[in-house]
């Protein structure tokens, strides 16, 4: 195992002190890691659960946002929009799947078809000018298979589609790669802030021992209004919303074209069909405000919504196979805006808010962390260059390692198909479980390689997978 990250059963290395610590292993908190990894300030990341990119972060509808329709003049539609350019950048280098398809935001009633205007002056608000209006006749040119009574569409071109597992797991693997900490299993429980009339130390308790650190950055999602009170703020609470969604089989693929958004409300961007990288198609999400931050289950009623809202949208749809349903919860604020604040006294940055737009804003939002983070007084120091990653090629439109002639011949196991569902082999199974970050489960496992991701769901599978990862729980 890699010296720089320890696990449940291994306790926090004695005597160590850091210069940062970083709450939550998502994919804000990981890209803040990675960000923290470029300076000379030693920097630990501790994640509740057992792997990272393990809670909203891997049940989202990975969407890389231009942020035409955020808040003009808001932290978020600022940080998205810097978001995605540097996410695009770097996703091409590291060879995270993107696919950049498109939106159409397709109005079917008078209302709708009337807001679209406004929606259109918005997006050059937000410094987004490639928008532009379609009528019914070229909606359907577009879009054949819309369901009937689409009266028009506003045309998002850059909108594009991304790998959510891959993301979290390229920055953090850089960062880990770079010196950065990574402590897992690892629930932060108290905290005794630094006292005294200048920065100290603040001294964590965690499930896995003491920790102590210079400042504090608290990228916690759901729990970040908990990680909040436990430095004395009572600045914002977080109300888990619960997102369902549904996975239409590959042969759904040929319906859509681009992503199908709604016209939005006050609740949310409202169910949408999309393309993903994987070959698939998403069909969600519900916005369902809740109490219980681990209500992850899908719901007989919340999987009719969807049915009946997608009926509407691409009534072919609702005939195709579905692969598999599932549900993510959102960390909604009541506030429009991020809540991101530093406090320069305690060396403490708060990063809360961060909803669905988060994965396109992860870079920018690190940046403008660290920003905030220097203000406070800690020398960062020079910026340096990272370790190159490059990612296995999980995307449909990449060459898998099962069509790979020449990487077959040098290697067998990548031609040896292990998950036939998904083609994934048994020489990515392999990588996975040797890289700097490998799964602790089939779940995590599935993450990396989307092995046991596909119609079957592991039934075929499933057996051979615990056996190659050791027996690791589900």
């Amino acid at each position: 195992m890699n010296r720089t990250v320890t696990r449940a059963g291994q306790p926090l290395p004695e005597g160590e002190d850091y210069d940062v610590t970083v709450i939550g292993a998502g994919v804000v908190g990981t890209a803040i890691a990675r960000e923290l990894a470029r300076h000379r300030v030693r920097t630990a990341l501790v994640e509740a659960s057992d792997d990272i990119g393990n809670g909203t972060s891997k049940a989202n509808t990975a969407i890389l946002h231009t942020g035409f329709d955020a808040v003009p003049g808001s932290l978020e539609a600022r940080l998205v929009r810097e978001g995605q350019r540097r996410l695009s950048a770097y996703a091409a280098g590291a060879g995270i799947p993107v696919e950049r398809v498109g939106a159409l935001l397709v109005a079917w009633d008078q209302d709708q078809l009337d807001a679209l205007p406004g929606l259109l002056a918005k997006a050059g608000s937000n410094g987004y000018h490639a928008a532009r209006l379609l009528d019914a006749r070229r909606l359907a040119e577009l879009e054949p298979h819309l369901g009937p009574g689409a009266l028009g569409a506003l045309e998002i071109p850059d909108e594009s589609v991304i790998c959510p597992w891959t993301t979290p797991l390229a920055f953090a693997t850089q960062a880990v790669l770079a010196g950065v900490h990574l402590h897992l299993d690892c629930r932060v429980t108290a905290i005794e802030p630094s006292t005294g009339p200048g920065p100290g130390t603040h001294l964590l308790t965690t499930t896995r021992g003491p920790l102590r650190t210079r400042a504090l950055i608290n990228a916690a999602g759901l729990h970040a209004d908990e990680i909040d009170r436990l430095l004395g703020h009572d600045a914002f609470t977080v109300t888990p919303r619960r997102g369902q969604l549904i996975v239409y089989d590959k042969l759904a693929r040929d319906l859509v074209r681009h992503i199908l958004l709604p016209v939005p409300t006050a609740a949310g961007k409202g169910v949408l069909v999309a393309p993903t990288v994987f070959g698939n198609v998403l069909l969600g999400p519900t916005a369902e405000e809740l109490d219980d931050k681990a209500a992850t289950e899908s719901t007989e009623d919340g999987i009719a919504l969807l049915r009946a809202k997608g009926r509407r949208i691409l009534p072919r749809l609702i005939e195709e196979e579905v692969t598999a349903v599932y549900a993510g919860l959102r960390a909604a604020t009541g506030h429009e805006d991020y809540r991101i604040k530093g406090y320069p006294e305690l060396r403490y940055v708060a990063v809360g808010g961060i909803r669905s737009t988060g994965l396109t804003a992860s870079m920018a939002i690190a940046a403008h962390v660290t920003g905030l983070l220097a203000r406070t007084g800690l020398d960062l120091g020079a910026p340096a260059e990272l370790p190159p990653v490059t990612m296995p090629p999980l995307g449909e439109a990449a060459e898998r390692p099962y069509l790979d002639a020449g990487l077959i011949a040098a290697d067998p196991a990548y031609g040896t198909v292990v998950c036939h569902c998904e083609r994934v082999t048994e020489g990515e199974i392999r990588d996975a479980l040797d890289s700097v970050l490998p799964p602790r489960s089939v779940e995590g496992l599935a993450r990396r390689t989307r092995a046991g991701n596909g119609r079957c769901q592991g039934f075929y599978c499933g057996a051979r997978l615990r056996a190659l990862t050791g027996g690791t729980r589900t």
